[in-house]
């Protein structure tokens, strides 16, 4: 029976039922979890034994960087990166290659061996939608939607200059709408504008050029409209002054601005069943926390300071953030936030790639190399761990490499094995730059997470951060039965033997998509249909026809036509609304 499952004994870990290591059996019908199957249903149902096995839901990546132009680029610029890491065409699966910028098929099936079912692009330019639709489309296994680049936008820094929320929100929601995406970005609000004039801004109370508005200015404005419209997702923030010694200090100032503001997610969707109130309460959620922590007043005495921001986290509840964690290695550098690639550029002297995306933001790419031997990525190793260290509940992170920015995706079960096991940082403690040890405190931090702690930070919350948790991040009746099964045992685990986690991470005994087996053992044995999913929004008819006025006048800037703008249905793979009625 297509779609229908029963995975039985296994060791359950699913915190939004508050789930920790459970003996139990999931039955999924059709693709959704049940409560159980039928005599009939079960004859004619696929088993799995899970006994002495990991069962969790299926992972959920809320920020990654894995379609669009900018990731093409990323994959143009480097052919060095691509004979590293390939695959061969199977029967069922193309080939494809690159390390730190996979294809986007190799992209697809490494995320389904490792367990993960949903992935969400963490940046998308409207007018290069159509592409990130047409890269997201192609991308086998996975589950996904993109967050839409709006903090630079000419027609959103007039608005909140002019204090017209109404048609600001109007035409945030007309965004969404138009190109399909799913949330709100903001990178180096105010800052990316002023890069297409050579400069940027270094303060919150900075008006840029032209349009005089501030980085406050715009971070205020964002996170109200977002909930004005009841997005699913808090406004995801990129902060000022990212990768400059001493930034850390913007970034919690950052985090003070949207402090009044009330989350009101507005979703019309079927809740899956949970115990932990499923629904976001956070109205910002900060990314790659690593790259915005930066201490010191130079490179000659940088630091973490991490704890600076998660001390402020720790006492707040409107602040989510994910780590943006440096595993070594290869990594390509690629963010909306140009003046910080060009500052990289000048400082490593790599080839570099930089773009002005017309009226709405812009990028930059660089491929990077992170060395143990270094001291400040030594540092940065240390940081991305202090993040989700430091914080005392599992519910304020979630676990990210910004991928490729910190390091592949694929270094996610190496991520897993430092959380897990203190031994296992020690160990590469005594293989890095001592500035490790002597500019950060993670040396003397014992703590070790649990399964029930990787379960949380790496599918739970952020799918509950993404809004996404009435059917992704839970095996609760109702959710998608998406599963990931690994072989470890949790009542045998030793965490001093951390090689053992990373095999066992990296490649799932079982990754299970709507009651299908996709993937076992690291081989890809069916590929499943997927969905994209964006917020479908309705708002005052007035409102959208007096913005869209403003916004056929300005169309004069752009260098396509207004009707070539939309993102049309038929590049999307099974698109997939979620319906939101904002009263604004």
């Amino acid at each position: 029976m297509a779609g229908t499952i029963a995975i039985k004994n296994g060791h359950v870990f699913d915190p939004l039922n508050e789930i920790n290591g459970d003996k139990m059996d999931i039955f999924i019908r059709n693709g959704k979890v049940v409560t159980e199957l039928s005599a009939s249903e079960l004859k004619d149902a696929k088993e799995i034994d899970a006994s002495g096995k990991t069962v969790m839901p299926g992972g959920v990546d809320s920020h990654s960087h894995v379609a669009g132009a900018k990731v093409n680029v990323g994959r143009m610029m480097r052919p060095e990166d691509h004979y590293k890491f390939y695959q061969k065409k199977t029967p069922i699966t193309h080939s494809g290659c690159g390390y730190s910028v996979p294809s986007v098929y190799l992209g697809g099936y490494e995320y389904s061996k490792m367990g993960y079912t949903t992935v969400f692009e963490a940046a998308v330019p409207p007018m290069e939608a159509r592409h990130t639709h047409e890269e997201m489309r192609s991308t086998p296994m996975l589950d996904m939607g993109g967050y839409l680049v709006l903090g630079n936008n000419w027609f959103l820094m007039r608005y909140l200059k002019e204090g017209d929320m109404e048609k600001a929100a109007a035409y945030v929601a007309w965004m969404m709408k138009t190109h399909k995406t799913y949330g709100i970005k903001c990178v180096n609000p105010a800052g990316v504008e002023n890069w297409g004039w050579g400069e940027n801004v270094s303060a919150l109370d900075q008006a840029n050029i032209h349009f005089e508005v501030t980085p406050e200015d715009i971070i205020k404005g964002l996170t109200e409209i977002n909930e004005m419209l009841g997005f699913p997702m808090p406004v995801h923030l990129h902060a000022n002054n990212l990768g400059h010694p001493g930034c850390w200090e913007i970034t919690r100032d950052s985090l003070k601005i949207p402090k009044p503001v009330k989350a009101r997610p507005n979703t019309s969707v079927e809740w899956a069943e949970t115990k932990v109130n499923p629904k976001r309460h956070e109205s910002v959620y900060l990314t790659h926390c690593q790259f915005n922590a930066f201490g010191g007043t130079s490179w000659r005495d940088f630091e973490s300071g991490v704890k600076g921001i998660t001390d402020y986290v720790n006492n707040h509840e409107h602040v989510v953030m994910d780590s943006g964690c440096v595993p070594f290695g290869d990594a390509t550098v690629m963010t909306g936030d140009g003046p910080a690639i060009h500052d990289l550029y000048v400082l490593t002297g790599h080839k570099w790639s930089n773009t002005d995306v017309e009226c709405e933001c812009g990028s930059g790419v660089l491929p990077f190399t992170y060395l143990k031997n270094n001291p400040v990525h030594s540092v940065q190793w240390a940081m991305g761990l202090e993040v989700l260290l430091y914080v005392d509940d599992p519910w304020k992170v979630i676990m990210t490499t910004d991928s490729p920015n910190g390091g592949p995706f694929i270094k996610y079960p190496q991520v897993i094995a430092w959380l897990m096991s203190n031994k296992a940082r020690q160990d590469t403690f005594n293989e890095c730059h001592k500035w490790a040890q002597d500019r950060t405190d993670l040396s003397a931090e014992a703590r070790e997470m649990s399964l029930y702690d990787i379960a949380t930070i790496t599918r739970a919350n952020s799918a509950r951060t993404i809004g996404m948790s009435h059917s992704k991040g839970t095996l609760g009746i109702g959710a998608d039965g998406d599963v990931a099964i690994y072989d470890i045992d949790p009542t045998k685990l030793e965490v001093s033997d951390y090689e053992s986690i990373i095999r066992g991470f990296e490649n799932a005994a079982y990754t299970i998509k709507e009651g299908q087996v996709v993937s076992q053992k690291g081989e890809i044995v069916a590929i499943p249909e997927k969905k994209t999913y964006y917020t479908d929004i309705s708002t005052s008819a007035d409102d959208e026809k007096n913005m869209l006025d403003d916004v056929k006048n300005w169309f004069k800037y752009y260098t396509i036509g207004f009707n070539n703008y939309p993102t049309p249905d038929k590049y999307l793979a099974n698109p997939t609304p979620i319906k939101i009625d904002a009263e604004v």
